[in-house]
Order: structure tokens, then sequence, then C-alpha cells
């Protein structure tokens, strides 16, 4: 079994299961998750739902790189990414990261780095649907700045 798991999907994901694959192996001592949901505001607006796009292959393709990445500065046992595309609703869940390393500081850097960089190199094109209309999402300084971080 690979130690690697990679979704991109429509349906929403069981936590539970994601988890338990992670953290199944006794030599395991951390699993560190990191969740992201829909809000329902932003940049100041009321949020009421968000479209994701993405291009399948480079998509997968990324991800799989950025776990490599991860896989190659951290002593990390199993890595399990899984985002959603299309339409949800506020509140949905939109991606999970999961690590399990034997130690927790391997653990949280690696998760924060997988998501840094997910968020700002996976090709996934975000538009919401705001009181004000609909709008497509673009990269933030923010987002920038935490990359410079690795």
């Amino acid at each position: 079994m690979s130690d690697i798991q990679i979704a991109v999907q429509e349906q929403p994901f069981d936590q539970n299961a994601a988890y338990r694959w992670l953290s199944e192996q006794h030599s395991v001592g951390a699993t560190v998750v990191f969740v992201g949901k829909v809000r329902d505001l932003n940049l100041g607006d009321e949020v009421s739902s968000l479209y994701l796009e993405h291009y399948p292959a480079m998509t997968e393709k990324a991800l799989t790189e950025i776990v490599a990445q991860a896989k190659a500065r951290w002593d990390i046992q199993r890595v399990c990414v899984i985002h959603r595309v299309g339409l949800l609703q506020t509140g949905d869940e939109i991606v999970f990261v999961g690590v399990s390393s034997a130690h927790r500081g391997e653990a949280y850097q690696a998760n924060e780095f997988i998501m840094d960089f997910l968020k700002s190199k996976a090709p996934f094109w975000k538009k919401e649907k705001t009181t004000q209309g609909e709008r497509w999402i673009e990269s933030r300084d923010t987002d920038q700045q935490a990359l410079a971080r690795w």
C-alpha cells in the first residue's frame, strides 16, 4: 500500500476514514490534520457558495509534486490530501491535508508546508457567489508571504 493518498473529487470526504488510514501504523506518534471550509464572509461580503474548477491532469501532478517535496524535507510516514471541486455551499469542507510521523514537529511542519503550497501553487480556480454578485478569487499577498518562509 502506498504511503500517499491524493484525491480531487466533488463528493464530501470522510475525515474519520482518512485519519484512521494516516494513523493506523504502530510507528506513528503524531497525526496532524487540517480541514478547510467555505467561509460565510470574505473581503467584507457575505458568501453563499464557492465554485472550484481545476484541470485534472495538471492539478494531480501539482499535488503529487508538493507532497513529494514535503516527504523529501521531513521524516513523515503518510500523507493524505483530498480537495473538493464543483459547487460548495457555506460551511462545506473544501480540503483535507493530513500528515503522520513518528514525531509531532515533523508532522506539523510538513502539514503546514503542504497547505501553503497547495493554496498558492495547485491549479484550482475559485469563484465566489456573494451578495454583491460573483467574483473570481485571486491569490493574496499573505499566501505568497507564507511560501517565502519555506
